[in-house]
């Protein structure tokens, strides 16, 4: 195993620069400024020991899939996918989905979120094949991801989805929305440039889901938000994802939604499933000594690392490469076929190791991630949590370590 060079479990804080937060996104994101004050970050907050209780492994939900007023073909389409019994968000929040209330999920990834929203909604354009609904994502990976998630569950029902990103060729785009669909699927900026161009009409969209809206506002698209929600119907459906709750999101919760049913199925910022530790840099070493010490362990079998710049994750990758490593990089500065082929190479395990920026932190769903390492302390604590939900996710144990110079 590794091992930890530190004296307490309070070790002293670690102070660090902010710069420009790279998005990773081409465009995506909206930069934050230089100059925010400095922040802190304890290492203690790092720290945090697995708890694989019972409670998490013996949930009994309220309700079976067969419960659910959906069409018995998406009932269908969840055994095959492999799901047994709805997870928590599923079980709580379908219901009122069906039911056409305005919701907030407080979930993190890795919960079977996706599922919980687009299995009712897909039910919804069954009943009515003129329905078409929106989907708005942070980022163009989770707004694929979505898409092939929906594509899985609808096959065979003829009801299609347009997925509307930038980075990609928006010519292809407005040439699929000029065919009919029942579902948008897109981030909030390339969203904003199609409605512009009155390629899309919201006019007649009466259900909106905004997945992963802290990350979403936390890069900077609440005015493009904003602007798209201003589009729909104010008699919409808005069901409304996050991880996390801050005063701010509240005020858009209260801004976007009519009375939410709220559910949640969060106790903790961070998985009870992940073991949290740091990795004290001690004199004499460098960060890319003990990363190559620790990937060379037999337990290190699928790896996400994070660093922070576009620049820096290109270095250890090409690094661990030329080590020997089975290794890919995704980031800004990658275009899109390049992000998704080493994505699905990580996925079907064909590379041991995915070095990212922090445009992988949300939404992907990633099986068996064994480890996540920090080699570049996050900018924020909340970046913190998204980066390490990436492992120990469906209840499998995972591994979160963080670099401290």
């Amino acid at each position: 195993m590794y091992t930890r060079s530190f004296n307490n479990r309070r070790p002293k804080k670690y102070l660090f620069q902010s710069h420009y937060k790279d998005t990773g996104s081409s465009g995506l994101g909206r930069r934050r400024p230089m100059g925010r004050p400095e922040k802190r970050i304890d290492p203690a907050r790092f720290i945090n020991k697995a708890s694989m209780t019972e409670d998490n492994e013996n949930f009994t939900p309220e309700h079976k899939f067969q419960d659910f007023k959906i069409d018995q073909r998406l009932i269908a389409a969840v055994v095959n996918k492999g799901y047994k019994i709805p997870t928590p968000i599923q079980d709580q929040i379908i219901p009122h989905i069906t039911n056409g209330f305005d919701v907030v999920g407080i979930a993190d990834t890795g919960t079977g979120k996706t599922a919980a929203f687009l299995l009712p909604l897909i039910n919804k354009i069954l009943q009515n094949s003129r329905e078409q609904i929106l989907i708005v994502a942070p980022t163009r990976e989770l707004a694929i991801q979505i898409d092939q998630e929906f594509k899985f569950f609808a096959r065979g029902m003829r009801i299609s989805s347009v997925y509307c990103v930038g980075g990609m060729s928006i010519g292809r785009q407005i040439s699929e929305l000029r065919h009919n669909y029942n579902l948008i699927i897109g981030t909030p900026g390339r969203l904003r440039d199609l409605i512009g161009k009155r390629i899309i009409n919201l006019s007649k969209f009466n259900t909106v889901v905004l997945d992963e809206a802290d990350r979403m506002f936390d890069m900077g698209f609440i005015n493009d938000t904003r602007f798209i929600m201003n589009e729909m119907s104010r008699g919409r459906q808005t069901l409304f994802f996050s991880a996390t709750i801050s005063n701010e999101i509240e005020r858009i919760i209260k801004e976007f939604t009519k009375n939410p049913v709220r559910i949640s199925v969060k106790d903790r910022d961070t998985s009870k499933n992940v073991e949290q530790d740091i990795i004290k840099i001690g004199q004499g070493k460098t960060k890319l000594d003990i990363l190559n010490n620790l990937l060379s362990q037999k337990e290190f079998n699928k790896v996400l690392i994070f660093g922070r710049t576009k620049y820096g994750v290109e270095k250890i990758s090409k690094t661990l490469f030329r080590k020997g490593f089975n290794v890919e990089s995704i980031h800004g500065n990658k275009n899109n076929s390049q992000r998704q082929r080493a994505l699905g190479m990580f996925k079907n395990n064909r590379i041991q190791i995915l070095v990212a920026t922090d445009v992988a932190a949300r939404g992907l769903d990633i099986a068996d991630i064994s480890h996540v390492i920090n080699y570049d302390v996050p900018a924020t604590y909340d970046d913190y949590i998204h980066r390490i939900g990436r492992t120990g996710r469906w209840n499998k144990r995972g591994v979160a370590l963080t670099f401290i110079e």
